[in-house]
């Protein structure tokens, strides 16, 4: 298991894949790995989109390795830059991720799914959050996902462990998209590609707005944003002066800032 996650780079997209057979679970060192790859995908300004996947159909991620927590791993082990799997954690991660999901995502592994931006599932997929079963606590779920979905729904999900499949996720909009499992890959590039393509320095203040406001009310949240770098910098942009330019020349814009 020399290479438990796999990376690939083609122009402005990244594509990772958590690659630790038979169920992509993750322990500390793996976590490590993700948050260090997390963080250079951060910090790079020639990588504008992330993918994260799993290897196979049957498991996107089981989440937390039991085998490693068996063996000592404890639950306040050192998970690297961005805590569990690299993501949840992450401060300052103002550029779009796309989930595909493969299969099955839970326990940390659906913690790492809905740390994503945008969520693209095959329809076997299904989720769950059994850490109620063998006495742990899904923290980042606990934190996230009535933020997610209704308050209620989360609840009974976090409390009874049950699973869901893609079918209901879409319903409560969990995920945005239901693919076939051959689709799951192309379509999830189609996205990225889309998104690499666009004003990226706007999508950095969209991703920084969303996160500096999402605990505050709506009238106070605005002079939130107007006191963020992020969106500083696009409102005295030239991606500004081109997008009004081009909608007046009725021409496609070309954007220039990073």
């Amino acid at each position: 298991m020399d290479k438990p996650v796999k990376t690939k780079i083609e122009g402005s997209i990244l594509e990772i894949t958590i690659d630790r057979p038979k169920a992509n679970a993750i322990d500390a060192k793996t976590s490590i790995i993700l948050g260090d790859i997390f963080s250079d995908f951060r910090d790079n300004p020639d990588l504008k989109v992330a993918i994260i996947t799993g290897a196979g159909e049957k498991f996107f991620s089981a989440g937390w390795d039991l085998k490693a927590v068996n063996e000592g791993e404890a639950a306040d082990a050192d998970y690297g830059v961005g805590g569990f799997g690299g993501l949840q954690e992450l401060p300052k991660m103002n550029k779009p991720i796309i989930a595909a999901v493969n299969g099955i995502a839970c326990g940390g592994g659906f913690e790492i799914m809905i740390s994503a931006d945008i969520i693209i599932a095959s329809e076997h997929a299904t989720f769950a959050l059994p850490e109620i079963n063998v006495g742990v606590v899904a923290d980042a779920a606990t934190i996230k996902l009535r933020r997610r979905i209704p308050y209620h729904v989360a609840v009974e999900f976090l409390m009874t462990g049950r699973w869901m499949d893609t079918k209901e996720a879409k319903h409560w909009g969990l995920i945005n998209e239901i693919v076939n499992k051959d689709n799951l890959l192309k379509r999830a590039w189609e996205v990225a590609e889309k998104i690499s393509n666009g004003p990226n320095l706007i999508y950095s203040s969209i991703k920084e707005v969303l996160r500096e406001t999402e605990n505050e009310k709506e009238i106070p949240s605005f002079k939130i944003l107007r006191s963020l770098e992020t969106v500083k910098k696009v409102y005295g942009s030239q991606d500004l002066k081109e997008g009004a330019s081009s909608f007046v020349k009725k021409t496609d814009p070309k954007w220039q800032d990073n």
